[in-house]
Formats: structure tokens, C-alpha cells, sequence
């Protein structure tokens, strides 16, 4: 099949081009987004294949529909940048990748042991420990909110380091639930130590981090993003910081990272103010939507987009998304 790939960087088109060769489909890179004036790309092509911040929005899909798309292939777990119902009306079929490396406890570790202040110190010569105390992980609960492919695993391997589990989603997983407790949002961030957000982000999770439930948050408790930027009020965020009352912050989604991410911005000034605020914390860290970037994930990634590609030129969608819904609320 002849597949656009849109917001092309040289890992995707590496790993891509290496899966590519037991699948065989004419792949066409582009270093565009997915917007709708870059939507003509497209056409000619019965297929293309999206990223986290490609926008597929109604605009964008009656411009790819009217272009001959009719596969739109994402290479990522999220989906909230596609308008479902607006892609099932024009007959476009979208597919995803369920899970691939699920592992995102690196920013929880990074904060406790403080390795960010840490290595600065040290390149400057400062070999002082004042300030880099941490904590044992086998004292703290902590609350796991969705608990799909990714939080499971996530909840495992947190399970490993001694914590107690705790756990919010309105679709219990059996596995989970052998050695975790499931509970309301609200239970949950007034007993957790460390809230990780492990959920995909739809109008019903939008800022599900806001001011009023980090006010439910235990005081001095660590906040962890690895899912979707749009499920945290980051100016909420920083109001909490200030009082001291969120204990330390690690993001690696942020709701306006479209402008920012992916890109080397290291020669020009910050526009984004509220982003450029959350960088002053000592005690927050913010990496650039990496939690994924592993040689494992990549080459799982690519594989199971391509097998995706195969299977609907086979009229077949075992990863359709549009069925299934997250009905996770704050309370």
C-alpha cells in the first residue's frame, strides 16, 4: 500500500524502512505535520500515518478524505488528535499501536534522587548532598490513574520496588487488582504519596489534573504525565509548586508541546511563558516526549504499524480505534 508518513524525523524513517522490509508497502516521508493545509500532501495516497502531534481534526479529515485517504495508520497508543466521529462519517479507518515499551518510572526515580540537581552540581565541582535527600520507594503509596496495557505494566514494576499500589479506572483489570487496590480519583489522591497518570486524554479526562484535584493531593506528593499533555492544568501546576503544596513535577507531555517538542529551539526564546515558568522549579522535570524513545519501542512501533497497514489491506482492524471509550472522571 502507498502510505504518506507525516512528521517524519530520521528515527522514523530508520526504523520504518528496516520493518518495511517483510512488509513491503511504498512508504513516502514528509517532515510536514498534519494540518489541514498540509492535507494535499496526501493526495494520490490510499493511506498515511500519523504521530502524537498531527492534527487530524475535522478540517484536516474531509481534506484527506477528499484526497483519497482512507487508512489513517497511527504510530503512537493515543488517538485523542483524530476526530473519530468525523472519520467514521467520511469512511476512514483508524488504527493504533496498543503499547510498546511501557516502562515510564524513569521521571518518578529522576525526582526522588534528585539525579537532575545532582549531575549540574557536579560538572560545576559542587560535591555537596545538601538538598538531594530522597526517599525509600518502599514507604510510599502509589496511585496508578488508568490501567490499561501501560499503567498495568507501570503498576508492576512500581509493585517491584516494595510500593503499595493503588489504582483508579473505571474498567477494572483482573491482573491489576491481584496485588492492587482499585478506588475513586478522589480516594486515590488523597492516600497517594505519587499520582502517575497512565490514561489516554478525551473530553472527559481534560485537565483531570486541575486545581481542585491537586488540592485533594496529599501535600508534598509527586505528580507524574507520561500520557497525554491536555490531562494536566499545567497553571494550576504552578500555583501549587509555588505554595509548596505539589511536591515535585515530572512531565513529559505538555498541552502545548505542537509548538515546542521535537524540534531544537536551543537558539531562539521561549515564547511559551507558562512552559518557560514551569523550567524555573528545582523540583520539576521536563523531558520532551522521550518516554517512549527506546530502540525497542521504535522497532515495535514501526512493526505493528506496518502489521496495522497489512491487516486493513486485508480488510481487517484488530487495532481500529472508535469502539472503545475512557469515561474516567474526577470523581
Amino acid at each position: 500500500m502507498k502510505v504518506l508518513v507525516y512528521s517524519t524525523r530520521p528515527s522514523t524513517r530508520e526504523t520504518f524502512d528496516a520493518a518495511n522490509q517483510s512488509h513491503r508497502h511504498e512508504l513516502i516521508y514528509t517532515e510536514a505535520r498534519l494540518a489541514p493545509e498540509t492535507a494535499a500532501l496526501a493526495k494520490g495516497f490510499p493511506a498515511v500515518c500519523l504521530f502524537v502531534n498531527d492534527t487530524a481534526d475535522a478540517p484536516a479529515l474531509d481534506r484527506l478524505a477528499g484526497e483519497g485517504v482512507t487508512l489513517i495508520a497511527l504510530r503512537a497508543a493515543g488517538f485523542n488528535n483524530v476526530d473519530l466521529p468525523r472519520a467514521l462519517d467520511l469512511g476512514i479507518k483508524v488504527v493504533r499501536v496498543p503499547a510498546y515499551s511501557p516502562h515510564a518510572v524513569a521521571l518518578i526515580l529522576t525526582l526522588n534522587r534528585k539525579i537532575h540537581r545532582a549531575y549540574a552540581r557536579v560538572r560545576e565541582g559542587n560535591f555537596s548532598l545538601e538538598g538531594l535527600m530522597g526517599f525509600d520507594m518502599d514507604t510510599k503509596t502509589v496511585g496508578i490513574i488508568g490501567t490499561g496495557k501501560i499503567g498495568a505494566i507501570a503498576a508492576s514494576i512500581l509493585k517491584g520496588f516494595g510500593c503499595r499500589i493503588i489504582v483508579s479506572d473505571p474498567y477494572k483489570n483482573e491482573d491489576v487488582a491481584k496485588f492492587a487496590e482499585y478506588m475513586t480519583v478522589p480516594q486515590l489522591l488523597a492516600e497517594a504519596d505519587i499520582v502517575s497518570l497512565h490514561c489516554p486524554l478525551t473530553p472527559e479526562s481534560h485537565h483531570l489534573i486541575d486545581a481542585g484535584t491537586l488540592a485533594d493531593m496529599k501535600p508534598g506528593a509527586m505528580l507524574i504525565n507520561t500520557s497525554r499533555g491536555g490531562l494536566v492544568d499545567a497553571r494550576a501546576c504552578i500555583e501549587a509548586l509555588k505554595i509548596g503544596h505539589l511536591g515535585s513535577l515530572g512531565l513529559d507531555v505538555y498541552e502545548e508541546e505542537a509548538d515546542l517538542f521535537f524540534e531544537d529551539l536551543s537558539d531562539q526564546i521561549l515564547q511559551d511563558d507558562l512552559f518557560a515558568r514551569l523550567l524555573t522549579f528545582p523540583n520539576v522535570v521536563i523531558t520532551a516526549h522521550q518516554a517512549f524513545f527506546t530502540r525497542t519501542a521504535m522497532d515495535n512501533i514501526a512493526e505493528t504499524t506496518l502489521k496495522n497497514i497489512d491487516d486493513a489491506a486485508a480488510d481487517s482492524y484488530p487495532n481500529a480505534v472508535g469502539s472503545e471509550s475512557f469515561r474516567l472522571k474526577k470523581g
